[in-house]
């Protein structure tokens, strides 16, 4: 890899990052709570809990259902997910910001809390399959914050903590990155408000999808 670059491994999350998906998301977990008679969490309760995985969502989402009855919940959710996915779409300026990346040379990957499913399911149909180098889903390692999804990345891909950058736009991303001793960009145009990433010793918050092509090309 070239050392003129800072990092050569670039990780992205998925949904609220590269895929305008956080509003479909936040309308299922609500509508799933609905279906079951529980108290449909308010927006900000709802996308607080993007980029975790299911079943981690589903708990905090709907914290007074049963154990037992979370699967339940996660079939109503993916039920109106499945139904309505056809509606989401990259971010404008995602394709071009992807293709300009692997121009240079930067590795691709992708850190995400759907299932290898629905993660598959999303590069089938947005012609992305071969775009990005490694990936991790939320049903197939630990989920965020756990560090695991970056170690694994790292291990598969051949490199170290200091080369490699991680983008999301929820603080568990963040936390994600910082727990596994990696630089960290946030994106404010997701699931959660840019002020929370304060705590955070992110590189950058990027507020548009234009914003983050710029700073990698100048940064990264």
């Amino acid at each position: 890899m070239s050392s003129s670059r800072i990092f050569d491994l670039v990780i992205f999350d998925w949904d609220g990052t590269l895929f305008d998906s956080t509003a479909l998301i936040t309308r299922c977990i609500q509508a799933a709570c609905v279906d079951l008679g529980v108290a449909m969490p308010t927006d900000a309760q709802a996308s607080y809990v993007i980029g975790m995985g299911l079943v981690e969502a589903l708990q905090h989402a709907a914290p007074g259902l049963p154990r037992e009855r979370y699967p339940e919940l996660g079939a109503r959710y993916r039920h109106h997910y499945v139904a309505r996915q056809h509606e989401l779409m990259f971010f404008d300026g995602t394709l071009a910001m992807l293709e300009a990346l692997k121009a240079r040379g930067h590795l691709l990957a992708v850190a995400t809390g759907k299932s290898r499913r629905g993660l598959d399911d999303a590069l089938k149909t947005s012609a992305l399959r071969g775009i990005f180098d490694a990936t991790r889903t939320a049903d197939e390692t630990a989920s965020k914050p756990d560090p695991r999804m970056l170690f694994e990345l790292m291990d598969e891909l051949q490199m170290a903590p200091e080369r490699t950058l991680m983008i999301g736009d929820t603080t568990h991303d963040l936390q994600l990155a910082l727990n596994a001793g990696v630089a960290s960009v946030g994106v404010s145009y997701g699931a959660h408000e840019h002020g929370t990433f304060e705590a955070f010793p992110t590189r950058h918050v990027a507020h548009s999808m234009a914003d983050l092509h710029d700073w990698l090309v100048r940064h990264g």
